[in-house]
């Protein structure tokens, strides 16, 4: 009996060892790598094509085009790295984007730059449409009160843009407003009060107000 009970604790004994000698091997999980993707260039994400921008050029600014082309092209072409050339057969300047262009965005602000002067804003003003993503064109058909609009010698339009931080250009029946959103509302406003037959006094004193407020929220 006790040959055989130390014989039965030698083989549990025997079995413990081969039981830590050799331990289950649980299965090695490999992950895969965390992918990284580097930035597109802009070229890249329309599959390496070419993007065009036409902007037709009416009669009227034909000439001061020519004039100003220097001035148009240097930003265009220096700053936002996008070709540009005028069309003389069509009468339409043509712009595309290029390997080295850095921004998607930079060749439909060419294009709204191009626009604005071609409605009558300068250069000085619409330059900044380049470099402000807030500034936009408003535009608002118009056949009468455009005499009350300007004022005698355009002193309420100036009054208007100066107060609302906008620049106006008035065109036949047209009108079109440079400038951010909420400075385009209080412009129009204004406008919008002439065309009513509110006498231009009130409109300034409304003015005023206007300008104090967009000054405050200039300084947040």
């Amino acid at each position: 009996m006790e040959s055989s009970s130390a014989a039965t604790t030698t083989t549990a004994a025997a079995m413990e060892v081969d039981a830590t000698a050799n331990p289950l091997r649980q299965p090695s999980v490999q992950f895969a790598h965390k992918p990284n993707f580097g930035p597109l260039k802009p070229h890249e994400i329309s599959g390496g094509q070419i993007q065009f921008r036409k902007v037709s050029v009416p009669p009227h600014r034909y000439t001061p085009l020519k004039k100003a082309w220097l001035e148009i092209y240097t930003p265009i072409y220096e700053e936002m790295k996008i070709d540009i050339r005028m069309n003389l057969k069509a009468r339409r300047v043509e712009l595309k984007t290029r390997p080295d262009t850095p921004e998607v965005g930079n060749l439909q602000k060419c294009a709204d730059f191009a626009h604005a002067f071609m409605l009558g804003f300068d250069v000085i003003d619409t330059v900044a449409m380049l470099r402000m993503d807030e500034l936009y064109v408003e535009s608002e058909h118009l056949s009468r009160a455009i005499g009350r609009l300007s004022g005698k010698g355009g002193r309420t339009k100036f009054a208007i843009e100066n107060s609302t931080r906008t620049r106006i250009v008035i065109d036949d029946t047209k009108i079109h407003i440079l400038g951010s959103f909420a400075n385009i509302k209080a412009a129009r406003d204004s406008l919008c009060s002439l065309i009513l037959g509110s006498p231009a006094t009130k409109v300034y004193s409304k003015l005023r107000a206007v300008s104090a407020r967009l000054a405050e929220s200039y300084e947040f």
